[in-house]
């Protein structure tokens, strides 16, 4: 029988590597972490994972029928306001706000640039959690993905993922995890994760 760690397949994604995306409207740029299927355009992938740096306020651009969830990764945050009425309030970081990709929303910069984590999923085709490791943890991770961003560290955070080699992840850096059925995972080191599980409809 194969076990669950050695079923898994394990990839660090350097955050040094991704590659910045300009906005048309020249609001801020986008880094994409992570996509499925791999070189999806934006109508044709299921679940994507990006870090803007948002420069100033504005609309956000509208993707029907996608779940969004943004983190505040660092600045003095954002307020998004949504139609009717209603105001996420970004101001500590890792705050976290999720809403519909249809849902216009207005975003209000309190002091200066920002930069969010962003993840969106296509309603019906994924779902997800997304939760806030903080120090030392030790999880059981069952899910067709998890993702392990790197959100804060002062000196690195050491990622142990069943029998697989140890990860040491620095501040933007990922460690994307494929299959973890029933997967121990530990981490050493101050700072914090964010953890997405994702899950296939």
């Amino acid at each position: 029988m194969t076990d669950a760690s050695s079923a898994c397949a394990v990839t660090l994604l350097r955050g040094a590597d991704l590659v910045a995306s300009p906005w048309k409207n020249g609001g801020g740029v986008t880094r994409e972490v992570a996509a499925f299927p791999h070189g999806a355009a934006l109508d044709t992938f299921v679940w994507r994972i990006s870090v803007a740096d948002v420069a100033q306020s504005g609309p956000f651009s509208r993707f029907p029928g996608m779940d969004r969830t943004l983190v505040l990764l660092s600045g003095a945050g954002m307020m998004l306001d949504e139609a009717p009425g209603r105001t996420h309030a970004l101001t500590h970081a890792l705050d976290i706000a999720q809403f519909d990709g249809e849902t216009d929303i207005d975003a209000r910069l309190i002091d200066g640039p920002t930069r969010d984590f962003n993840l969106m999923l296509r309603r019906g085709a994924a779902s997800a959690d997304v939760e806030v490791w903080r120090g030392p943890t030790q999880r059981t991770l069952n899910a067709d993905i998890v993702l392990l961003f790197c959100a804060e560290s002062a000196n690195g955070i050491n990622v142990s993922a069943g029998d697989h080699a140890p990860q040491a992840l620095v501040r933007d850096d990922t460690l994307r995890i494929d299959a973890p059925r029933a997967l121990r995972c530990t981490t050493h080191g101050d700072g914090a994760l964010l953890v997405v599980s994702i899950r296939y409809a």
